[in-house]
């Protein structure tokens, strides 16, 4: 396979879901461009025709709100208080939240909302954690079953009509087209961009993960219960223009805090409430060859606040060095050692883009031409 890169951004066509189109732009930066033509007023004026519906309803809750902490579910909060909704906040807490995730989240909390801080049976969350590790090469499927599957289980239970979610990723990144659903978070949308590998909870069942000790991962409609209610995702996206740094400028001056550094990528306001997502961003490197900071710097190209080549130049000066002390953590977590680790990772390096020489990994046509590979 050979790697081809968008002439605008930073992204290649090995990224899951990114078409480089016939202009030479990726799918995300072609759909960038559509935002110019978006009738924002107009979005804005069918949202709060949705919050008069909703509040005709008179439900002890009006939405559900999906939150970590992080600055994209704060400004969520912040948006349905802005409207007069009374939001039940759910989180999937992480068993690798960081000190300043918990902080954020408390703050989160502190604005005027109720929340439920859903924790996953630990013995089990770890197993699978370590059995999608070793089997896929990802430390992420356990969170993402149990990000977008929990909201739904307490929606569904408390009939809640429905769960808004921040940006349409599958927009800001994916090749999402204009005629295709923006709005919803359907079955669908799952599927294609929920970032589990293509598997659902019922793929990982197994004597020691057992259908029942599943249940935190399994749909509502796993188990039998009487009136059954279905709730409906939507992105608060399609209404209001996402930006990563304003929604960040938004959340601080309520109270989000930042990070000194990035933990991952460029934004030390990003990626900061979970140990492991570092190590997510991380196996890009090895599957797809490149990282998050090539996934933030491409938003801040879209954006107009960064040129292409002073992006580059941020990649060669950063040196996409692995983030040893989140690896480090994280094997303490599941009980491995680093080396078990690396020689984990190393079976899933693609080696349709990595070839072999002198000892040495390179990948052919890298976004840079002369890259140190001794790195």
């Amino acid at each position: 396979m050979k790697l081809i890169w968008c002439k605008n951004c930073l992204l290649p066509n090995s990224r899951p879901n990114l078409i480089i189109e016939k202009n030479g732009n990726c799918s995300a930066c072609n759909n960038h461009t559509i935002k110019k033509d978006i009738n924002w007023e107009k979005r804005k004026n069918e949202f709060e025709n949705l919050v008069k519906k909703i509040k005709k309803k008179k439900l002890r809750y009006d939405c559900l709100v999906p939150v970590s902490g992080g600055k994209d579910s704060t400004w969520q909060v912040i948006k349905c208080l802005e409207y007069g909704l009374n939001p039940l906040t759910v989180t999937w807490k992480s068993p690798q939240r960081t000190s300043i995730g918990e902080s954020n989240l408390q703050n989160l909390i502190s604005l005027g909302v109720d929340h439920i801080d859903w924790t996953v049976n630990p013995e089990i969350e770890k197993k699978l954690i370590l059995k999608s590790l070793k089997k896929l090469g990802s430390v992420s499927i356990a969170m993402h079953l149990g990000i977008f599957n929990i909201p739904v289980l307490v929606a569904s239970k408390f009939n809640i009509p429905y769960i808004i979610w921040g940006e349409n990723s599958a927009l800001e990144y994916g090749n999402i087209k204009k005629k295709d659903n923006q709005k919803y978070l359907n079955k669908e949308w799952y599927k294609k961009y929920g970032v589990t590998n293509n598997t659902s909870a019922e793929d990982w069942i197994s004597a020691e993960l057992t259908r029942k000790k599943m249940s935190s991962y399994l749909s509502y409609k796993s188990f039998p219960q009487k009136n059954l209610f279905n709730p409906r995702s939507i992105f608060l996206g399609y209404y209001f223009k996402w930006d990563p740094k304003k929604t960040f400028q938004i959340a601080k001056k309520n109270g989000f805090k930042e990070e000194r550094k990035a933990r991952t990528g460029l934004y030390n306001f990003a990626d900061i409430d979970d140990y492991s997502i570092s190590i997510h961003h991380w196996f890009k490197w090895y599957k797809f060859g490149f990282t998050r900071l090539f996934d933030n710097l491409s938003l801040e190209i879209r954006n107009n606040r960064i040129s292409r080549s002073e992006a580059i130049e941020i990649i060669k000066k950063d040196g996409l060095k692995p983030p040893m002390h989140d690896i480090k953590k994280f094997c303490k977590y599941v009980g491995i050692s680093k080396l078990e680790f690396f020689k984990i990772a190393e079976k899933f390096r693609n080696k349709k883009i990595w070839k072999k020489r002198k000892k040495k990994f390179f990948i052919e046509n890298f976004l840079i031409e002369n890259w140190n590979w001794n790195k």
